[in-house]
């Protein structure tokens, strides 16, 4: 039997919705359920949505709750959505955790637009929670990086290796 998946949205850009007659970005509802089901994966999965925030605006309080969320599940396999901003800061409280596997993701575009990366980020990100060992990790773009080791190159907008 498949073990569950126990997934955390906290916003950032992936659920981010455009309001046109603003101009204005803001974190709407999560998106990750919808992506899942819309392409049939096979896995059984929970969602938990302590907050919607972009991860600018993220607080060590959040930081904290995302830890005490994670030791709380009972799944051993967890799945965080999360702005790209600060995923390292994140990562770095996570560290603290133990006897899980713990992938961070996001996406550099909003799920809801055409040419976004957020679909692949997660159907990536699903696979690397199902296969990836115990730790703290980050996946974006095709490529897994321990949350220790990985830094958003914000030039390039693109994560890469430290």
């Amino acid at each position: 039997m498949q073990e569950p998946i126990a997934i955390i949205s906290t916003g950032g850009t992936i659920d981010k919705v455009y309001f046109d007659a603003s101009s204005d970005y803001q974190v709407g509802e999560p998106q990750i359920a919808e992506i899942l089901r819309m392409v049939g994966a096979q896995v059984e999965f929970t969602v938990e949505t302590p907050f919607r925030k972009d991860s600018l605006e993220m607080t060590e309080a959040d930081r904290d709750e995302i830890c005490r969320r994670v030791e709380a599940t009972e799944a051993r396999r967890v799945l965080i959505t999360h702005g790209t901003d600060t995923m390292v800061e994140t990562g770095k409280a996570l560290a603290a955790v133990k006897g899980k596997t713990i992938v961070m993701v996001g996406s550099l575009a909003p799920a809801r637009f055409k040419n976004s990366d957020a679909e692949f980020n997660i159907g990536f990100a699903l696979a690397a929670v199902q296969t990836l060992p115990e730790g703290v990790w980050v996946t974006m773009n095709g490529r897994v990086f321990a949350y220790d080791a990985v830094r958003k190159n914000r030039t390039l907008n693109r994560f890469e290796p430290v």
